[in-house]
Parts: C-alpha cells; structure tokens; sequence
C-alpha cells in the first residue's frame, strides 16, 4: 500500500470528508488545510508528495495559492472547482496545476488521478535522478550511487579506491590529472613520492575496463603530467 502524503485544500467540510473516506483506503497519509494560506504553512512543516487544491476559498484562493507553491515547489497538484467552463480549466493549468477536476466528482475517478499524478512525479524524478548519478562514456557506464560499474553491459568489480580514480577521472573527464592530485583527491592524503601506487592502481584499472591496455579507450596517459579520461564527446 502506498504512503504518500496527500494535502487536501477545500473550505467545504464535505467535500474533504468525501476525499478522506476514498483516499484513506487507498492508504495514503492525508493532511486537510481550509484555505490557501493554511496550505502554505503546512508545505513549510510537513513533506507533501500531492495537492488536491480547490479554486474557490476564503481569505486565499486556489490560483493565487498554485502560483505561491509553483514559486518554489513542483509538488503535483490537482485543481478542484464548481465551473467547469474550459476557461476556468485553462487558467488553472496555466498557472501551474497539473490536472483539473469539476465539481461535483468521481471520487474513483478523483483516485484514479490522484494515482496517475503521483506515478508519473515518481518517473519523472526517478530519471532526474538517475541521470545525475550515472557518468557514461561509450560503453563504459559509472553508476555513482550504486558504486556499480559496466563496460559493455557486462559488470565490471572495482576494489575501492580503483572505483575512486576511475570516478575521479570521469567526473573531471578530458581534464589532465597529475599522479600527485589523483594521490591526494583518493587517498586523501599528502602526496609523499607515491607514483608507483598510482600507477600500480591505474595499470589494474586499464586491465579491467580496457580491451586494450596498450592502446587504452578510457583512461589516456599524457607523458610527463598524468592522466585523463576520454571525454564523451571525443570521437
């Protein structure tokens, strides 16, 4: 059962109760708010994954509430009205809502979209996500999260401070690295004539990411000064 935190926003006490009973059983955590204004504060104190917002309410009303939480927040929303004019459904997806439902509702209907919203704020995040973590190079593919590593699909076991260099050079690829900067970033220590264990880790490294290791893909040497990784927009 899921347990994400749904906000309801709606001056009729009716209407929430209706929400509460559908929602409730789906197993979602609910908080209510009667106005804009308390749906704000409720955003600064509490974690909401989707807002059920109502247009027309006291003292702040539900557009002038969807533009304040598009300010910093891309929370799903759903807006609720009693028009169902399509201008009254434009403007409420103009300023920022993310569905519209009329009065009077489909409670199903209402979970229905309740579900499609939340699942597809998941996948859309869930790949923004991801892409800041992965680092991939041809078909060299560095997942930072995971700490996993593939070459050609194929996984690829790294000792720890094999997958540091190897993180270290893709992160600044097509960077120069000098073998004293690479000593100090994985190691974290000063660098004290160590470049055979660099090197020594490099040389294992190349074994086991390249096909090559004598005309390496990857990890290029620049005599005199150290190593890069090949940027992924070299051909």
């Amino acid at each position: 059962m899921p347990r994400e935190a749904i906000l309801l926003v709606d001056d009729e006490k009716e209407i929430i109760e209706l929400m509460e009973i559908y929602l409730k059983n789906e197993g979602y955590v609910l908080y209510r708010a009667s106005n804009g204004l308390e749906a704000l504060d409720r955003l600064q104190s509490t974690t909401i994954d989707l807002i059920i917002l109502d247009v027309m309410m006291p003292r702040m009303d539900g557009i002038q509430a969807c533009m304040k939480i598009r300010e910093k927040n891309n929370t799903p929303i759903i807006m609720l009205s009693a028009k169902s004019q399509d201008i009254d459904k434009i403007s409420g997806l103009s300023i920022g809502a993310d569905d519209y439902v009329a009065k009077p509702f489909n409670p199903l209907e209402l979970v229905a979209r309740v579900k499609s919203q939340l699942r597809r704020y998941k996948q859309l995040n869930y790949r923004d996500l991801a892409a800041e973590d992965v680092i991939a190079i041809d078909d060299l593919v560095i997942n930072t999260a995971t700490h996993t590593v593939t070459v050609s699909e194929q996984e690829i076991k790294l000792t720890p401070r094999e997958f540091e260099i190897l993180k270290l050079l893709a992160v600044n690829q097509g960077i120069v690295l000098s073998m004293d900067k690479i000593y100090q970033e994985v190691w974290n220590e000063p660098f004290m004539e160590s470049k055979n264990t660099v090197m020594v880790h490099i040389r294992k490294l190349r074994e086991k990411i390249e096909k090559d290791t004598q005309n390496p893909q990857f990890i290029k040497t620049v005599w005199g000064i150290g190593y890069k990784m090949k940027s992924a927009k070299e051909v």
